[in-house]
């Protein structure tokens, strides 16, 4: 995440990349995948709604990277939901990650108001997608080289078995998890309430989703789930009351 300033209304590329978390070339996820809902919860979308806050550049520069990271989930779960057919990766990328790349984009079109704001992060050409459909968003291609980078890899290891694929879900995860516990704590140095309640929606989201890939191996016999491996195991992430999504 490094220089490079968006060009145009639409340029808004990486933030609105999230958004096209879509999977496949056209959002794909593979035949038979629900349909994504971009329904927001209600405190959110009021979030998006309310009066803008006054964004340093290393906050505005948050909404650019967690629009390309909250897609590169979404094109990661689709891509090995066509790999191995688990449910958990269709469930979670069209019934909540669609729902985090909404809300970024959302965030995205409310302050991305003209030329004079840009994300100094996009150090890839720029993407243009702030006002793309999700389904038209190119899957796998970011304007951010660390998120680039961190697709391709994961992607790599979670064809190799099913096994792995799980693993990339928990890496996944707590990846997030950690951008957003850092991204949160600037919005609220700043005040920008409702950068901080959507945010905590895409933090919470992930916690649920942990769980779901923490289950999802230990049904395969992996009775450690993500704890298999130490540096992804956390144990202290809230669980709802199903255990997870």
């Amino acid at each position: 995440m490094k220089k490079n300033s968006l060009k145009s209304t639409l340029t808004l590329g990486a933030t609105i990349v999230m958004l096209t978390a879509c999977g496949g070339g056209n959002g794909g996820g593979g035949g038979g995948t629900p349909v994504a809902s971009s329904e927001l919860p209600a405190t959110v979308q009021a979030a998006i709604d309310a009066p803008t806050s006054a964004l340093s550049q290393e906050l505005t520069n948050t909404l650019s990277f967690m629009g390309n990271e909250e897609r590169l989930a979404y094109d990661v779960y689709n891509r090995l939901y066509v790999e191995w057919g688990t449910r958990q990766f269709t469930n979670i990328a069209t019934k909540s990650e669609y729902k985090h790349i909404t809300a970024v984009q959302g965030l995205v079109q409310k302050y991305k108001l003209n030329d004079s704001v840009n994300f100094t992060n996009v150090d890839l050409p720029s993407l243009g997608y702030m006002m793309t459909p999700i389904e038209s968003m190119q899957a796998g291609t970011y304007d951010v080289s660390e998120i680039q980078k961190l697709y391709d890899d994961l992607t790599a290891q979670g064809v190799v078995s099913e096994t792995e694929a799980l693993k990339v879900g928990c890496i996944i995860e707590v990846v997030d998890v950690e951008d957003l516990d850092r991204e949160i704590a600037l919005a609220q140095r700043e005040n920008a309430t409702d950068i901080v309640t959507v945010f905590n929606f895409l933090r919470d989201g992930s916690y649920n989703h942990y769980w779901s890939f923490d289950k999802g191996l230990k049904n395969k016999g992996i009775s450690a789930g993500c704890c298999t491996w130490a540096e992804w195991c956390r144990p202290e992430y809230p669980q709802n009351e199903k255990g997870g999504r």
